[in-house]
């Protein structure tokens, strides 16, 4: 997925939600090494401070941990990578869903639309 980063939000936290997405859709497997900050800014084309900032936050969090000579490394916590997935979804959700409704649409009606998709 690209690093499609805007000048509307703080790079950083944009970088937290990126990295978050790449842990729940195992980009990033559990107990997998990260790359260096200085590889992961250049692929995100960021400032590596603001990219160890925003690593330093998904540390604090619990997704990743450092191991002093080592590196960085995604959490083997699978309940917990669950747990956001499940939040990001939700988040997903609750801003879809009066998108759709501010459209005129029904749950009923959006609930079939949905279905339609999925098996299109």
């Amino acid at each position: 997925m690209p690093w499609n980063l805007d000048s509307d939000r703080p790079i950083f936290v944009q970088i937290v939600e990126h990295l978050q997405y790449d842990i729940v859709s195992g980009v990033y497997a559990p107990g997998q090494k990260l790359p260096s900050v200085r590889d992961l800014a250049a692929v995100a084309s960021v400032n590596p401070n603001t990219m160890q900032r925003a690593l330093s936050e998904l540390e604090r969090d619990g997704y990743m941990h450092s191991e002093r000579t080592s590196g960085r490394f995604i959490t083997e916590d699978t309940h917990m990578i669950d747990e956001l997935k499940t939040r990001l979804a939700t988040a997903q959700i609750n801003e879809f869903l009066p998108r759709m409704e501010r459209l005129g649409l029904t749950k009923e009606e959006i609930l079939n639309l949905v279905e339609q998709s999925i098996k299109e």
